[in-house]
């Protein structure tokens, strides 16, 4: 497996992401009386997907919530594909798109079962799986962690 150091380079994350603004461009288009209703429930349910997937990558110190999360992002994503159903039974969208989106995230619940399968693989017991370790820049000095830092006062 390829040395991950943030979720976002997670193909999981990245397919979810994408799908997730496929329904949110869909649902622009549902009638207004469905806006607290199918068009709410089906853009959280696709959302909570991707952040599920970022939130089990911050537990993954732990093997049991890092796959706690996955178990949730894979109920979420079935719920989308229920969504995607009634968004079929009303019309809302043509039978082609609405299949293309059951087989992606298809593919997206798979490849989260295959994630908690392997959930010995992204939550190794050894130094260098520092969960604080990030690529994306240098910690910060202890006095720049506070809000009273004394270099900001004039």
């Amino acid at each position: 497996m390829k040395h991950v150091r943030h979720f976002r380079e997670l193909r999981t994350y990245q397919n979810a992401r994408e799908a997730a603004g496929m329904v949110f461009n869909i649902s622009k288009t549902f009638p207004k009386e469905e806006r607290y209703s199918l068009t709410d429930q089906v853009r959280r349910a696709s959302r909570a997907v991707k952040a599920l997937i970022g939130e089990a990558w911050g537990r993954r110190r732990y093997k049991a919530s890092f796959a706690h999360k996955l178990v949730e992002a894979l109920g979420e994503a079935n719920e989308v594909q229920s969504w995607l159903d009634d968004i079929l039974d009303c019309g809302y969208a043509d039978s082609d798109w609405v299949q293309t989106m059951m087989d992606r995230y298809q593919v997206i619940c798979s490849m989260i079962s295959r994630m908690i399968d392997h959930a010995d693989e992204f939550c190794p017991n050894d130094p260098d799986a520092d969960y604080r370790a990030s690529s994306v820049r240098e910690p910060l000095p202890d006095s720049e962690w506070f809000i009273d830092n004394p270099r900001s006062a004039p």
